[in-house]
C-alpha cells in the first residue's frame, strides 16, 4: 500500500503552486546549508592565516608537501567517508532528522579544530568534521528533491545555492579583516573557523519550522504521518492563493527492492555511473579553484594581503551567481545547463592564468573580472547538479544513490588537492588551469551524451527511466487512475 500511497503524496506535491510557505521550508533548510558549505569553503582562505601562525608549513609537510594541499585532501577524505558510508541513513531514519545530527556533527567537530594548536590535531578533526559535511550535503539535496513541486525544482536548487554561496563572501571577508588580527589574544583564523559553530545554535529554531519529507513518510509505511505533513502543506497554499488547489496529475506508483544494489541495475546502473564519473571530475575545477584561489593568485607574484583582497572580491559573487541561474533554472534542460558550466569554467580560467601577462594597471581588474566570471560558472555547474543527480533515483534509495555517486567527487577531491599543490609548485598557474580544463572536458562529454533529461518531469517520471517529457511506458512504474 506505500507505493500507492506514495504515488499519491507525490501527485499532491507536484500540483502545489510555490508560495510563501513552500520558499520558507527551503530557506530554512538553505541557512543550515550555509554553514555546511562555509566550513567546506574556508579551507582556502584559512590557510594562509595557519602557516602565519607557524601551524602549517609550506614545505616538508606531510608527505613531502605543503600542509595546505593535505588540509584540503583530510577535509575531502572525510567528506568521502560521510558520503559513501553514511549518506544511507537518511534513507533509513529520515531527511529532517539526519538533516539536524549532521549539523550538531560538523559544529562540534569544527569547534573543536578550531582549538588545536599542531597541524595534526587540525587535521584529526577536520577529518571529523569533513564525516558531517558530507552527510549533509546529501541529505539536503535530497531533502529539497522532495518537499518541492516538480515545476520548481531547477529554481528551488538556484536559491538554495544563492543562500548557501552566501556562505563565501562571509568566509573571505572574515578571513581577509582577521588573518592580521588577533581579537582578544585569540589568533584570527580561530575566530573563522569558529563562525559555523553558530549553526549548533540556531538549528533547533531551525528544525521546529521543517516537517519531515512526506514523500520519505509514505515510502515508510507511515501514512498517517505523510498525510498529515501533506494535509498541512496544502492548507497553508491554498489559504495564500487564495483559490481552490488545482486536482492533482494521475499519480505514478514506484516499484522497486529498496537495496543498494537496485543502483546498479536498469535504468539506475548506466545514470549511476555516468555520475559517477562526472563526479569525479567536476569537482577538479569547482575546488581547483575556490579553495586556491589565494594561492593561484599569489603564485602570479601578487603579495598576501592583495591575494586575500582579490579573493574576498571574487567570493562576493559567489551569492548573486545561482540568483541569476534562478531566472533560467526551469527553461533550459538541466543536463545543458551543465555542459555549458563545465564549458565556462574551462575557458575562463585560462583566460585567467593568461591575465598575469596583462599590463600591471589592467590586473586587478582581469583577476577580478575572470575570478567572477568562474565563480559563475561554477555557481551554475553546482546548483545544477545538486538538482540533477537528486532528481535520477527513488525515494526509497536517493540519499543511498546520492551518496554514492557524490562519494567520487569527495574520493577525487582527496588526491586532487594534494595533485593541484604538486602542479602549482612545478608548474604555477598556468599548469593547475589547464588541469581543470581537461578536467571540464570529462564533465562535458559524460552529462551531454549519456545524461537524460529531467526538466518538467515528476521525481518518479525521471527516476522510472523517462528520459524525456515524451508520452511513454514507464519502466518499474505504473500509472495510477
Amino acid at each position: 500500500m506505500s507505493s500507492e500511497h506514495a504515488a499519491d503524496i507525490t501527485a499532491r506535491l507536484d500540483r502545489l503552486p510555490q508560495t510563501r510557505t513552500i520558499w520558507r521550508l527551503v530557506i530554512l533548510i538553505s541557512l543550515g546549508g550555509l554553514f555546511e558549505l562555509y566550513d567546506l569553503l574556508m579551507t582556502g582562505y584559512i590557510s594562509p592565516a595557519l602557516i602565519k601562525a607557524g601551524i602549517f608549513t609550506t614545505a616538508g609537510g606531510w608527505f613531502g608537501l605543503p600542509d595546505q594541499a593535505f588540509f584540503a585532501s583530510v577535509t575531502f577524505a572525510g567528506l568521502f567517508v560521510g558520503t559513501i558510508l553514511f549518506a544511507q541513513v537518511a534513507d533509513n531514519y529520515g531527511r529532517r532528522s539526519i538533516f539536524v545530527f549532521a549539523l550538531l556533527w560538523y559544529a562540534v567537530a569544527t569547534f573543536i579544530m578550531a582549538l588545536q594548536g599542531t597541524s595534526l590535531g587540525v587535521f584529526i578533526w577536520r577529518f571529523i568534521a569533513g564525516v558531517g559535511v558530507g552527510v549533509e550535503l546529501v541529505t539536503i539535496d535530497t531533502y529539497i528533491a522532495e518537499l518541492v513541486p516538480k515545476h520548481s525544482r531547477g529554481k528551488t536548487f538556484a536559491i538554495n545555492q544563492a543562500i548557501q554561496f552566501t556562505s563565501a563572501p562571509i568566509a573571505a571577508i572574515l578571513s581577509w579583516l582577521l588573518i592580521d588580527a588577533a581579537p582578544f589574544g585569540i589568533s584570527g583564523w580561530r575566530w573563522v573557523a569558529l563562525f559555523p559553530v553558530l549553526g549548533a545554535v540556531i538549528v533547533w529554531w531551525i528544525r521546529l519550522g521543517v516537517p519531515e519529507s512526506p514523500r520519505w513518510l509514505a515510502q515508510q509505511n507511515r501514512a498517517a504521518e505523510a498525510e498529515a505533513v501533506i494535509s498541512a502543506l496544502e492548507a497553508k497554499v491554498a489559504a495564500e492563493t487564495h483559490a481552490p488547489l488545482p486536482p492533482p496529475a494521475p499519480p505514478v506508483i514506484e516499484t522497486g527492492s529498496a537495496r543498494f544494489g537496485e543502483i546498479f541495475q536498469p535504468p539506475y546502473r548506466a545514470r549511476t555511473i555516468m555520475l559517477s564519473v562526472f563526479n569525479f571530475f567536476q569537482t577538479i575545477g569547482f575546488y581547483g579553484f575556490g579553495n586556491w584561489v589565494p594561492a593561484l593568485i599569489a603564485a602570479m607574484g601578487i603579495t598576501l594581503t592583495k591575494s586575500s583582497g582579490y579573493a574576498a572580491a571574487i567570493a562576493i559573487a559567489y551569492p548573486f551567481g545561482p540568483l541569476i541561474c534562478s531566472l533560467f533554472a526551469d527553461k533550459i534542460e538541466r543536463k545543458w545547463q551543465i555542459v555549458m558550466a563545465a564549458c565556462g569554467t574551462a575557458v575562463f580560467g585560462l583566460l585567467f592564468w593568461r591575465s598575469a601577462y596583462a599590463p600591471a594597471d589592467m590586473l586587478p581588474t582581469l583577476l577580478i573580472g575572470l575570478g567572477v566570471l568562474i565563480t559563475f560558472s561554477n555557481n551554475l555547474l553546482s546548483y545544477a547538479y545538486h538538482a540533477y543527480q537528486a532528481e535520477l533515483f527513488p525515494t526509497r534509495v536517493r540519499a543511498t544513490a546520492v551518496g554514492f555517486v557524490y562519494s567520487f567527487s569527495r574520493l577525487s577531491t582527496v588526491f586532487t588537492s594534494l595533485m593541484i599543490g604538486w602542479i602549482l609548485a612545478n608548474f604555477g598557474t598556468g599548469g593547475v588551469f589547464s588541469f581543470i580544463a581537461l578536467a571540464m572536458i570529462v564533465v562535458m562529454i559524460s552529462i551531454g551524451v549519456f545524461g537524460p533529461n529531467t526538466n518538467g518531469l515528476a521525481l518518479e517520471e525521471i527516476s522510472a527511466g523517462r528520459r524525456d517529457g515524451a508520452p511513454g511506458p514507464l519502466a518499474g512504474a505504473t500509472r495510477g487512475v
